[in-house]
């Protein structure tokens, strides 16, 4: 779950959390972080405890914290009100791409090629055949090849050599 900074100076970050997250850390010691990520060079910060583990992200000087609670702690009767409160980012979410997405299967490192270096295994413009690798995902220091799952042509690259992706985040557009 990520809950971004708001943009508004009247509202507060902390308040936020524990609405949507629900309570598993002391709030006072979120806020602590949060300050200590905006106010220095470190771009991110992670912290696992007993009840859950936070990950705070510096981006564009606002930051952004993703709080995972224990599954011990996690209760179906909770998680029906985190999805409603996801409902209206949804909504603001621009339209999608025009064209096939093909998504990451798994959560990992995308590299275009086979090794650094190396001739990318497509480019915008390449005919793609299905079944044709047209990436690796590094996962758990296993380089896994990724194959078109429609033919047509690649008209968009969507990530970064070296960019960390999660599951079915979509990485190419096909038409």
């Amino acid at each position: 779950m990520q809950i971004k900074k708001p943009q508004q100076p009247d509202s507060d970050p902390i308040a936020l959390a524990s609405t949507v997250v629900g309570d598993p850390m002391d709030l006072r010691k979120l806020k602590t972080l949060i300050d200590l990520v905006s106010e220095s060079n470190v771009s991110e910060l992670e912290i696992t405890e007993a009840e859950g583990k936070v990950r705070i992200v510096k981006s564009s000087g606002a930051p952004l914290v993703m709080q995972q609670p224990a599954m011990a702690m996690v209760a179906a009767p909770a998680a029906a009100p985190a999805a409603s409160a996801a409902a209206p980012v949804a909504e603001a979410a621009p339209a999608a791409p025009a064209g096939h997405a093909v998504k990451s299967p798994m959560v990992g490192t995308f590299y275009r090629s086979s090794a650094p270096g190396a001739k990318a295994y497509v480019e915008v413009g390449s005919v793609v055949k299905e079944g044709e690798t047209i990436c690796i995902i590094e996962a758990m220091k296993i380089l896994n090849e990724i194959e078109a799952d429609k033919s047509g042509t690649v008209t968009k690259i969507l990530c970064e050599n070296g960019q960390a992706v999660e599951y079915g985040q979509p990485l190419f557009t096909i038409e």
